[in-house]
């Protein structure tokens, strides 16, 4: 399944760093969110455009993890010529991330 399925983000931008909160919509699905969405497998999922390294943080009172990327913004929205260097578009995409099926 996709992480759609299970999570929607809230994005941001600073510099070139982009910033990625993915939040369950079932506290029940939070497990798997934690267990699977790694800071490897995100720095993996967009390793053609974030070259800094991701950092993960987890939020388990908001059933949350929140992915710092870095140097993933091209230079920063207002130095890119690139029309989808913004973190809103990276949350979107992240969203699109094949999962393994929830047992919920």
């Amino acid at each position: 399944m996709k992480l759609k399925e299970i999570a929607h983000v809230r994005t941001g931008d600073k510099g070139d760093s982009a910033n990625i909160a993915v939040i369950v919509y079932k506290q029940e699905d939070y497990r798997l969110l934690k267990d699977y969405l790694t800071a490897d497998r995100v720095e993996e999922f967009f390793s053609e455009i974030c070259f800094g390294g991701v950092k993960r943080y987890e939020l388990d009172n908001l059933g949350a993890l929140n992915f710092v990327l870095e140097e993933a913004l091209g230079g920063g929205v207002t130095r890119s010529l690139a029309v989808d260097k913004h973190g809103k578009a990276l949350g979107m995409a992240l969203l699109e991330m094949e999962i393994p099926c929830s047992p919920s």
